[in-house]
């Protein structure tokens, strides 16, 4: 994953609607939640909502499939753990080897 698309995800994450309205679709699974449903469960006036979903969108995290007249919003699990691949990638990478000190 590229810097950029990661900063634009966490960015997107970093507000404090837009993380509850991931959250909930992560909880969600792969059946995802319809806008009205997840409208109903955390609160959120509709223009809210749909703004918030956008910006998500957006930066891919979220899908959104019409079923009939029904507009079901998924969470992007590709998205979500290549964003989580990238956090830990370099976990410890600048840390001094215990082995190397022992050795010497």
């Amino acid at each position: 994953m590229k810097l950029d698309d990661a900063s634009a995800r966490l960015e997107a994450l970093g507000n404090p609607t837009r993380l509850k309205i991931y959250r909930a679709l992560v909880r969600a699974g792969d059946a995802g939640m319809p806008v009205g449903r997840l409208q109903d469960k955390l609160k959120i006036a509709p223009s809210t909502l749909s703004h918030h979903i956008k910006a998500l969108v957006v930066v891919g995290l979220v899908t959104q499939v019409r079923e009939s007249t029904t507009l079901v919003c998924h969470a992007n699990y590709t998205v979500m753990q290549e964003l989580v691949d990238f956090l830990v990638a370099e976990c410890c990478a600048d840390a001094e080897c215990k082995d190397a000190k022992t050795a010497a």
